[in-house]
């Protein structure tokens, strides 16, 4: 038991040191090569912060765990969302929100999700067909956020100019490949160790999913929110949090469905699944109204974490 801890715990810091660095060197290359920073924001950073989720969820899906591949994509979106969200704005709340590069992202989200919960109600599992066209809806989702970046503002690459002559792509290209095997190897020590504490301490696999795995695979997540508030960009992280969410349905749930399909457990599909879509209606829809949040939504979105988590061990 205390050796699956240690390794599963292993395991986290390997996704968490791998996934970090790998989004800065495919950044640095992608610089280097002359690829818009819109573009690489629209793709390879989103990318980057879900890539732990992915790989968690995939090697689950390929060894036959399908709990972990489910809970972990819902167990992500209600932490980033309930616990992550919600922590940031009782802390501070975001003022001021754009809706124009909220609304279109929300009613994306809640369309897929919708779509989803009634794939699982109906079938009980999400099949190849459901991961085929989620993946295609990724591909929809990357292309409307490259056309609408020039809309919702960027940075100024000018000032990058002479950082990026400092870049060296052979050097990059190692730290990719470095970072590849720590993703690689965290998220077998994760998943594998997960099962077993979750058979040591007699719960279920999803319970661990959408307990500890989620909140692991969702510390990229967790770190870009907090740095975000201490900057005082309090935005960014709310931003960050709605399209790893959404990314976590795409991806996530898209890659190992489309790969093995998914069949899912009786909870996800009346607990996990149901309880995602609203901690995001707390979150979004007040903010959509009032353009901006409120602590109250914070403190709701925490209190509901918090009863979750209760009820998942009882």
């Amino acid at each position: 038991m205390i050796k699956a801890v240690i390794l599963f715990v292993t395991g986290l810091i390997l996704i968490c040191l791998g996934g970090d660095r790998l989004v800065d060197a495919a950044v640095a290359i992608a610089k280097k090569l002359g690829i818009p920073q819109i573009v690489v924001g629209a793709t390879i950073v989103s990318l980057g912060t879900t890539l732990p989720e992915i790989l968690v969820s995939t090697t689950a899906a390929f060894d036959g765990s399908a709990a972990i591949a489910a809970g972990n994509a819902f167990g992500s979106i209600i932490c980033n969302t309930a616990l992550i969200a919600g922590l940031t704005q009782t802390i501070r709340p975001s003022g001021q929100v754009e809706r124009a590069s909220m609304w279109w992202r929300s009613a994306f989200f809640f369309l897929v999700l919708i779509g989803l919960n009634i794939c699982g109600f109906v079938t009980g599992a999400f099949g190849r067909p459901v991961g085929v066209i989620l993946l295609v809806l990724f591909v929809v989702y990357a292309c409307i956020t490259v056309m609408r970046a020039p809309m919702e503002g960027g940075s100024d690459e000018k000032e990058e100019k002479e950082e990026e002559e400092k870049i060296s792509i052979p050097v990059q290209l190692v730290i990719l490949v470095v970072c590849a095997v720590f993703l690689f190897v965290g998220a077998k020590l994760l998943v594998n160790n997960g099962i077993l504490i979750a058979e040591a301490i007699g719960v279920p696999e999803r319970v661990i999913a959408v307990t500890f795995i989620a909140l692991g695979t969702s510390l990229p997540e967790l770190m870009t929110s907090v740095m975000s508030l201490i900057k005082g960009y309090g935005n960014v992280g709310l931003g960050n949090v709605i399209g790893a969410n959404l990314l976590n349905m795409l991806l996530v749930i898209g890659i190992p469905s489309a790969v093995a399909g998914i069949p899912l457990e009786s909870s996800a599909v009346k607990v996990d699944m149901p309880l995602s879509c609203l901690v995001m209606a707390v979150l979004i829809v007040p903010i959509l109204v009032r353009k901006k949040s409120s602590r109250l939504q914070g403190i709701a979105l925490l209190a509901i974490y918090a009863v979750y988590c209760i009820l998942s061990f009882a």
